[in-house]
């Protein structure tokens, strides 16, 4: 693990650069990590990309295993195609590419092909909301909506490092397709890996103020946290509730949390209509549970490029931004 120093803000980073980790201690390539140890239980679990390895942290895994390797090209459906028909013969298929292009491209062959005949398929989709400064045509910020809509598809958006790759180590052994949002070169370490365990279906409480609570999700989390301790030097306590569990939810973990708040502000790294603020209306609204409900997530376009702190800042989802406006909020 290391420190890393703050990037420019100036510039949009290049296609090979990783962003900088800024206050925290990262680790490099985590998913490689992950898979690489889910590999080692798994004879059967081959790993495959379309054309994407440089940028989806798969060139441990090519190394040390090159005959379970494959690179379809650019050609997104036909990774998927090939995944499925790789389960219907035994094997376990971790795929990696962006989210936009298996989500917009592949979306019929994801629900079809994999969810709705039960193949053991695992879509890791790199640059998740705005973790790309290349505009509308690389950030997936609609996914999570999109996933969670097909029948039989576990939906997963890790926070940190630890998050990552313990999902990928773990996804072997979830039944069925999965999509999980895929943080990729150096990620920022939140949660101790010694003593956080991501779970399927439950989320996490963090921490006992009542004034605000938080609700959250994937790189969303770090940046919570952060403006929790911010809030609480002006007299603020706030709690955490922390999910990388889009689907299945915790709609009862999540609803015993809100009890114990006066106020929710649910912070994503994703469009506000059908991710996590959905999820955590209709739970509290199936519980007949009320509480003021702040969203705070990517608006409703195509966003724009630009470098990751400028466009975090421009859409809301800076830490300085959730500070600035729980704060008005309570006013």
């Amino acid at each position: 693990m290391s420190e890393q120093a703050a990037a420019p803000k100036s510039r949009t980073l290049a296609m090979s650069e990783s962003e900088a980790v800024v206050g925290r201690a990262s680790m490099f390539a985590p998913f490689a990590a992950g898979t690489l140890k889910a590999a080692e239980s798994h004879d059967e679990l081959v790993l495959l990309t379309a054309d994407l390895g440089k940028y989806t942290d798969t060139a441990d895994f090519r190394h040390k295993h090159p005959s379970r390797f494959f690179n379809v090209g650019m050609a997104e459906q036909a990774l998927v195609m090939a995944a499925a028909g790789l389960s219907k013969v035994g094997k376990v298929a971790y795929c990696t590419t962006y989210g936009t292009f298996a989500t917009r491209r592949a979306y019929d062959f994801l629900a079809i092909a994999c969810a709705h005949s039960g193949e053991n398929v695992k879509m890791f989709a790199g640059n998740p909301g705005l973790a790309s400064g290349y505009g509308g045509t690389h950030q997936a910020n609609e996914d999570l909506a999109l996933m969670r809509s097909i029948p039989n598809m576990t939906v997963l958006d890790p926070c940190d490092a630890t998050e990552m790759m313990q999902i990928a180590a773990m996804a072997a052994d979830i039944p069925g397709t999965v999509y999980c949002r895929l943080l990729r070169a150096n990620v920022p370490v939140v949660f101790d890996p010694a003593a956080h365990r991501v779970r399927v279906g439950k989320g996490h409480a963090i921490g006992a103020g009542a004034d605000i609570g938080f609700v959250s999700t994937g790189s969303m989390t770090g940046r919570v946290l952060d403006a929790r301790d911010a809030l609480a030097k002006q007299g603020i306590a706030g709690s955490v509730f922390h999910t990388a569990s889009i689907k299945p939810f915790d709609a009862e973990g999540l609803v015993e949390f809100a009890a114990s708040v006066k106020r929710l502000v649910v912070c994503e790294n994703h469009v506000a209509s059908g991710g996590l603020a959905t999820l955590a209306i209709d739970a509290l609204y199936e519980a007949g549970v009320q509480r003021p409900l702040l969203k705070i997530a990517i608006p409703d376009q195509f966003t724009e490029c630009g470098s990751h702190a400028y466009l975090l800042d421009k859409y809301g989802l800076s830490t300085a931004r959730i500070v600035e406006r729980v704060g008005a909020w309570l006013r």
